[in-house]
């Protein structure tokens, strides 16, 4: 089989995802492009030899809907012989998008392909695509959905977390964030987003919080008990009886930042790469999606990560870093105390608690740290993963040529 090679990536900042957010007055066409075109043109690419382009795109309405990605595109002056689509498996998409444009390659039908994602979060809100899982009474009776905020709150209970645990690992996670912007460690790849004068607009990611400490997150209100009151809990606990009851542990501070952004990643083969003169950065060594129980949502890391190293026979302490999208505070410390993981593997950067987490675009930004600081440290071999709603994750490992 062909290898798929990664030969470069690059990134928006993530800019704060309110009507005061520095990126708000750019729309979500016109951050995809400015990735796509800082992309073409530090690699001077013939983009007649680009073959298709995904990009991940959750809540895919409005500004984000109509294949954004085609006409994202023609505006960053790709031409108009290339095809492009959006892709939606929630939180998951950018990675889910980079795996396709991988699969492309790796069985022959491209030679060079990019994926990734965009969201704007201050402009299409979460929950602005509505959807079945929420209107619909007969689904709900067979299917209830669960919020990811009670979904990771009932994690929390049913692995014994407690709010010092999580408040603790997310003041690591502002901590280790401030302290990579600060050195540097995010400047390979970042981009500076523009106006329409050409005016630098954001340069350096905007959410991080300099200084928040375990003590100032222990004062802040459980976001999601009024969820769990409404019913969700009684839900919850029906499914598993063995719970007392359900801790409302999370809150703004332990969970990921609502935030603009849009990431790219350009995979090729090694012709490709050959032709044009450029050297690969690392192969995709394989990739997983599947899905799990529902109501319990973001669990799936783990049996995704058991599932992509068995299917490559390799074993998780061949993973030299991690990078495990921080949803919650839980997903990460879960998936830690799974796998029996020291944390100076996992999220070395910070994670999206500190960073933000543009729900369409997460997945390729934490493909494109884990790589740059694989490159960084001179280390081989990395794991991304997300966990995405209703049971959902895919996993990827990269391996340094």
């Amino acid at each position: 089989m062909t290898e798929a090679l990664i030969y470069d990536h690059v990134r928006t900042p993530r800019g704060r995802g309110r009507p005061g957010g520095a990126l708000h007055p750019i729309t979500p066409v016109e951050l995809a492009s400015q990735a796509l075109t800082a992309l073409k043109d530090r690699n001077r690419l013939d983009t007649r030899q680009i073959e298709d382009v995904g990009l991940g795109v959750v809540m895919p309405v409005g500004e984000q809907g109509a294949d954004l990605t085609r006409f994202a595109l023609l505006n960053a002056g790709y031409g108009e012989h290339i095809p492009g689509y959006q892709i939606n498996r929630f939180c998951t998409s950018a990675l889910d998008a980079v795996n396709q444009a991988a699969s492309l390659i790796r069985s022959a039908q491209a030679d060079a392909a990019i994926g990734g994602g965009v969201e704007s979060m201050s402009r299409v809100p979460i929950g602005s695509d509505g959807g079945a899982c929420y209107v619909d009474p007969r689904l709900a009776l067979r299917f209830p959905y669960m919020p990811n905020g009670v979904a990771a709150d009932l994690m929390a209970s049913r692995n014994g977390f407690s709010r010092g645990d999580l408040d603790s690992y997310a003041a690591q996670s502002q901590r280790r964030a401030d302290q990579a912007r600060t050195a540097g460690c995010f400047d390979k790849s970042l981009i500076v987003v523009r106006d329409l004068l050409g005016e630098p607009v954001l340069a350096r990611d905007e959410a991080i919080r300099p200084g928040t400490t375990a003590l100032d997150l222990a004062k802040l209100e459980p976001s999601f008990a009024t969820l769990g009151e409404a019913g969700y809990d009684a839900i919850a606990l029906q499914r598993y009886p063995h719970l007392e009851k359900i801790d409302h542990i999370h809150t703004s501070g332990n969970s990921s930042g609502i935030v603009d952004g849009a990431s790219v990643v350009l995979l090729g083969n090694k012709a490709f790469g050959e032709r044009n003169g450029l050297k690969p950065r690392a192969r995709i060594r394989g990739h997983a999606a599947l899905a799990s129980e529902p109501l319990l949502s973001l669990g799936g890391p783990v049996p995704v990560t058991e599932k992509l190293l068995s299917r490559l026979g390799m074993q998780i302490d061949d993973i030299d870093l991690f990078e495990i999208n921080e949803a919650f505070a839980v997903v990460p410390m879960f998936y830690m105390q799974a796998f029996d993981i020291s944390p100076d593997r996992v999220n070395v950067n910070g994670g999206a608690i500190a960073l933000g987490h543009p729900l369409g675009a997460t997945g390729a930004m934490l493909l494109g740290t884990l790589l740059d600081e694989l490159e960084r440290r001179d280390l081989n071999t990395g794991l991304v993963t997300l966990c995405a709603a209703a049971g959902q994750a895919t996993a990827t490992i990269i391996e340094r040529i």
